[in-house]
């Protein structure tokens, strides 16, 4: 009886863990991004990861005035929600210049959180935006993340 009663404490205790790890992953818009620091920013795609909780891509946008290049990341909503708006895993390749218009990191960081995207000529469907299912809207609107 002992040992069935330490082995439930022990699966208990590690599940507690990992859902402690998954809530702490998943963020708030407002601890990590700026709703009044809008940017829009334009770039070639270097890398795209389409995973959950968000789909993250990376751009390289270059400095009119410098011509320095840096490399931003983009935080999208989760997959399934991409894809009710129209996104397929194709939609983003590697060498794709895109405009995101979105919300900068409130730590400095070169994050944004993406509201939209638009696919500009090297895209597969130029000129088209599509909504990024940002973060911001879910804290608003609850309901828009299910």
């Amino acid at each position: 009886m002992r040992v069935r009663s330490l082995a439930g404490g022990i699966v208990g205790a590690v599940s507690m863990l990992l859902v402690g790890a998954q809530v702490m992953a998943h963020h708030s818009f407002s601890a990590e991004f700026d709703a009044d620091q809008k940017v829009s920013l334009t770039g070639i795609v270097t890398k795209v990861q389409w995973t959950n909780p968000h789909v993250w891509f990376y751009i390289n946008v270059k400095d009119k005035g410098t011509g320095q290049v840096t490399n931003w990341g983009a935080e999208m909503g989760a997959p399934h929600l991409l894809q009710r708006r129209g996104w397929r895993r194709e939609s983003l390749k590697i060498g794709t210049e895109v405009t995101v218009n979105g919300f900068l990191a409130r730590n400095g960081s070169h994050k944004v959180s993406a509201r939209d995207v638009t696919l500009t000529a090297t895209g597969n469907h130029p000129g088209q935006t599509l909504d990024a299912a940002s973060s911001k809207d879910a804290e608003n609107n609850p309901t828009a993340v299910n």
